[in-house]
């Protein structure tokens, strides 16, 4: 059994990853917090909220974080996600509401040995608790980040993954906190390459109850943007692929133990970079570089499917 508190800036695809995590008879989410990024705080909230009754998980805890990035002024992903960041299919309010202790407080006292943490929105609320406590990540049982893009292809900018730019200060102090082995990041180009669901697929999604068809009409947006932009024979599942690796880390097929850094500047801001140099620092990471698709496709589907 996994012990599981994720980290998420709610949009369609988080709230499929969401999903996985509330769904998987092998996991205990313990806890969810939110933070500005595909949508406002307020959205991110609202969406997981609304996700977990989905899910008959009501009873998990969301905890609400940082509403805007350390040192920038929020930009979301709306444009990509839809304006409520689920689609625009006009979903009802959950009927729950979140909890008052701020997310930065509950990553530094919930963090212990069992316990795995998953982010899937920029790392906001992960690097205000690094300041507070510098030794945090080592904490958890294991960290696992959908963030980034280290063959510097970009969904945001040409070089950039989303997470990673809209609080690219975060990312570089997680980044400069992290020790590979205990600290994984997945990023765009995973699921670029590794979890994209072609219009087939979509289609067999839809048809495999009302949870599968829930996670596959709240990226119609996703979708329509994928073609727009990206160039992708249909939609790609960032988060739930991240999400997959946490929950059945054998899905991945190649890691690498890497020196990433982080770039400040505007012009690249946010990009990912690996330092193969002989002269590079140290590791500081594991990147997974490849999932095993069909695979991973399996355990999205099934365990979507309602059962």
């Amino acid at each position: 059994m996994v012990s599981l508190h994720v980290d998420t800036d709610t949009g369609s695809d988080d709230a499929v990853a969401l999903l996985l995590a509330a769904l998987d008879d092998r996991v205990r989410l313990e806890s969810v917090s939110t933070v500005a990024g595909n949508v406002p705080l307020d959205l991110a909230t609202r969406n997981a909220l609304l996700t977990l009754e989905l899910a008959g998980a009501a009873d998990v805890p969301v905890h609400p974080g940082c509403d805007r990035p350390l040192v920038r002024p929020l930009s979301t992903a709306q444009q990509v996600h839809g304006a409520d960041g689920m689609g625009d299919l006009d979903l009802p309010d959950p009927r729950g509401r979140a909890r008052g202790e701020h997310a930065v407080d509950v990553l530094l006292g919930t963090a212990r040995a069992d316990l795995t943490l998953v982010t899937l929105g920029p790392l906001t609320n992960v690097a205000a608790a690094l300041v507070r406590d510098r030794d945090l990540l080592n904490r958890y049982a294991h960290v696992y980040c959908m963030i980034g893009a280290p063959d510097a292809v970009g969904n945001i900018t040409a070089t950039a993954e989303f997470n990673a730019w809209a609080d690219p200060e975060a990312t570089a102090i997680v980044a400069a906190a992290a020790e590979p082995g205990q600290v994984t990041w997945i990023g765009w180009d995973v699921s670029r390459l590794d979890a994209v669901i072609t219009r087939e697929e979509h289609e067999h999604l839809l048809a495999l109850g009302p949870i599968a068809e829930f996670a596959g009409r709240i990226n119609r947006t996703v979708a329509d943007w994928a073609v727009e932009v990206t160039g992708l024979a249909g939609y790609d599942l960032p988060d739930p692929v991240a999400m997959a690796v946490a929950l059945r880390p054998e899905l991945a097929t190649e890691t690498e133990h890497a020196s990433v850094r982080v770039a400040l500047g505007d012009e690249l801001r946010g990009q990912t970079s690996v330092d193969r140099r002989r002269i590079a620092p140290p590791p500081n990471l594991t990147l997974v570089r490849r999932v095993d698709e069909p695979a991973f496709k399996r355990f999205l589907f099934d365990t979507l499917e309602t059962r």
